[in-house]
């Protein structure tokens, strides 16, 4: 062996370059490798290009609510090709930046496909390290796809470096790709349709919420098929023939571009894990809550990598790849806090969430008081036209806390932060209605809502 290493890294996402910066700047002799270029799925292929995209749909949605009052869209429109090169200009400096900033905490840099050959040993293409520790944080892929002409469809990946938008767009799965994709496609002129085996969408946000969202989908031209399921996809002269089921019922429908939105499982599948004799699913290693692999000493795991009760959410992804450095750095067992970490769907508006559902709190026992508030007709909202908009604030009656928050309505996804805090910090609705905000902006809503 002609390298020896106090950690390598696999995975050049968020989790992984924040515990390779962190063990490297300690002084730590540590390498980190992916077979993609750095940045990961957030800042390449996910969070940060698809809200760039996003943008031009909020343009497109603003102009047109306030037609006839005060402005004219006209032909206002989305140059497909401008937003992307306008994306690109983001995306394509993050892997040499990042490779720099590695660098510069004494990090070694690897490209390639990593492979455990033994419980500290790995090959990338060929070249062999040792390593006294590991950090599996290699992201997630698509899940694969049963039905016949499954390979026909793209993933979020390819619809995110799209050269140009096809009028007729359809998306697999009720998820967060297919509801914020298809919200973007409509803004840009496409027709979308979201395909969903089941009969609620987004299950894991508050259902009264998600109608108002698939209602607003609805009249911008996204269309939902329910309890709805793919047979099979075929491809005759450059468009799809999608054939599907719903009950005893079958029909096709004819697409110009077929998109997976349905799920995501761990990306470890190539990585033989049991050479290293770790335990893993499609969910992740399993870990100790303090994100150890509980088969090897060696391995720890974080983000999508790992099976944890964090949400598969980037800023969780940090979370557990800073826990899992600073654990190996000082041979400890720290566990993540998970309290009070919000999740949104960035359609246009967005729906949030943050702590329980309704249902999971009167389920563990909570004697809940449920502040639902219709806000379609509130001055932040009247402001720019938008008429759905709703909030849903869950309070525990016998100390006053804060349970979870559900917020449907534009820059509701700023507005949850507050909340999480507030259930980070165990605040009552009390003390958070207490706070004075600027005004009018969306924050100074916050009392009201409580």
């Amino acid at each position: 062996m002609s390298e020896n290493y106090d950690l390598i890294v696999i995975g050049a996402g968020m989790a992984g370059v924040a515990a390779a910066n962190k063990c490297g700047a300690a002084g730590w002799r540590v390498a980190i490798v992916d077979a993609l270029p750095y940045g990961g799925t957030c800042a390449l292929r996910g969070c940060d290009p698809k809200k760039i995209l996003r943008r031009g749909a909020e343009i497109i949605d603003s102009a047109r609510l306030m037609q006839g009052k005060g402005i004219d869209p006209g032909d206002l429109s989305i140059n497909w090709a401008d937003l992307m090169a306008h994306k690109r200009g983001f995306t394509d400096p993050v892997p040499d930046k990042m490779e720099k900033g590695l660098l510069g905490n004494g990090v070694e840099t690897l490209h390639g496909a990593a492979r455990f050959t033994g419980s500290n040993t790995l090959e990338v293409d060929g070249t062999a390290y040792r390593s006294e520790r590991f950090l599996v944080a290699a992201g997630a892929m698509p899940r694969p796809l049963s039905f016949t002409g499954a390979d026909l469809a793209i993933d979020s990946t390819d619809f995110l470096n799209l050269e140009a938008l096809p009028k007729r767009v359809l998306f697999i799965g009720g998820g967060f790709v297919s509801f914020e994709f298809a919200h973007i496609a409509a803004r840009a002129g496409a027709n979308p349709i979201i395909v969903d085996r089941g009969a609620r969408p987004l299950r894991g946000f508050d259902p009264d919420l998600v109608e108002m969202l698939i209602e607003r989908g609805t009249g911008i031209g996204v269309d939902l098929m329910r309890e709805t399921e793919i047979v099979s996809v075929a491809e005759t002269n450059g468009a799809f023939t999608v054939e599907v089921k719903s009950g005893d019922q079958t029909w096709t429908v004819e697409t110009d571009l077929v998109v997976h939105g349905a799920g995501r499982v761990a990306a470890l599948a190539d990585l033989n894990l049991e050479a290293a004799g770790v335990d893993y699913s499609d969910k992740g290693i399993v870990v100790a809550p303090h994100l150890q692999s509980t088969t090897s000493s060696a391995v720890y795991a974080a983000g999508d990598s790992a099976d944890t009760d964090g949400m598969p959410l980037t800023p969780v992804a940090v979370i557990e790849g800073k826990v899992a450095a600073s654990n190996m750095l000082k041979d400890a067992q720290a566990v993540p806090d998970y309290a009070g970490i919000p999740t949104a769907v960035f359609t246009v508006p967005e729906v949030a969430r943050v702590g329980m559902l309704e249902s999971e709190a009167k389920d563990a026992g909570h004697d809940v008081d449920v502040r639902f508030t219709d806000t379609g007709g509130w001055y932040s909202n009247y402001r720019i036209g938008e008429t759905s908009a709703a909030a849903k604030v869950l309070v525990d009656k016998s100390n006053g806390k804060i349970l979870g928050a559900h917020l449907f309505g534009p820059e509701y996804g700023e507005l949850i932060n507050f909340f999480g805090l507030a259930i980070k910090l165990g605040l009552t609705a009390k003390q958070l209605r207490s706070m004075t905000a600027a005004y009018p902006s969306v924050g100074s809503d916050l009392g009201s809502l409580l």
